[in-house]
């Protein structure tokens, strides 16, 4: 008799993020918020903008905190980052994601949506949290946990490196993709002024694995002497580390620059440069 086999749904992977204590942490930050980084990530994109030969007639912004773009941009749709988004296809010649890609379950996805709203040859500008951000916070509640409780538990949200996250645009299928990071180092009395801070941003801990009871005030305690031990500056306040990271790409359009197909240039690049081209041996 052949043998038997049975097949087991594979259990799904749990999200990364959990989307309903998120939101209620943005509701709780929205009462008194502290939203100064999101008005230098708008101020970045303003800029940027304002360097674009284009005038853009129909923008949206994707952003939890609407009240930082009314003024900006007075016409856009602003939406919040709903694992579906709600914009029309084709409908705008900008699309703005503005902090909120690293809280995205799926932020391909997020992208690809972006990319769908856009008109052919409209920009998507995209501003997250990556790179070194609050890897300072992370060090320390690290060691204070192992230290103080013997065990480690998900505390800061992991963070996109600039490759990755550039290498996203081209999945989504934007053209012409460009990435950069902006660094910005904020000072602050200590270790538990800044957990304020980021409580206030909505911007604390809402991983999916996180500890669902209360830290114990002595792991707190300890991360913030540990932090002031190796971050502190002259005056005794510390730094922390924020890095944003642009993502800018545009629909594809006929009239965008294309590259050459192979083999079809009209000159030797080695006479281009005036030097002598040395043919490798086979």
């Amino acid at each position: 008799m052949p043998p038997t086999f049975y097949l087991h749904p594979m259990s799904e992977v749990p999200d990364l993020v959990d989307r309903a204590a998120l939101l209620r942490q943005r509701a709780r930050a929205a009462r008194a918020p502290a939203l100064f980084l999101h008005e230098a990530a708008r101020d970045e994109a303003h800029d940027r903008l304002a360097m674009v030969n284009k005038a853009f007639t129909q923008p949206a912004v994707v952003s939890p905190f609407p009240q930082v773009w009314q003024q900006t941009l007075p016409h856009a749709r602003i939406v919040p980052d709903d694992s579906v988004l709600a914009l029309s296809p084709g409908a705008h010649d900008l699309v703005i994601h503005a902090l909120a890609l690293h809280w995205a379950n799926d932020p391909v996805g997020q992208l690809i949506q972006c990319r769908r709203a856009l008109r052919p040859d409209g920009l998507f500008l995209g501003l997250t949290f990556g790179g070194e951000t609050l890897h300072e916070l992370r060090s320390a509640l690290t060691r204070a946990e192992s230290a103080v409780t013997g065990g480690l538990s998900p505390r800061v949200l992991p963070m996109g490196e600039i490759r990755d996250l550039g290498a996203l645009l081209q999945r989504a299928g934007l053209a012409l993709p460009v990435a950069d990071t902006m660094p910005l180092r904020v000072s602050y009395a200590s270790a538990l002024h800044l957990m304020r801070d980021l409580r206030a941003m909505g911007e604390t801990n809402a991983q999916t694995a996180r500890l669902r009871h209360p830290t114990r005030r002595a792991v707190l305690l300890e991360a913030a002497r540990l932090y002031a031990a190796e971050h502190a500056d002259g005056d005794g306040r510390i730094t922390a580390s924020f890095d944003i990271i642009t993502l800018t790409g545009w629909a594809p359009a006929d009239s965008q620059p294309k590259p050459l197909r192979p083999g079809s240039a009209a000159q030797r690049l080695a006479d281009a440069l005036g030097t002598r081209e040395t043919p490798l041996n086979d």
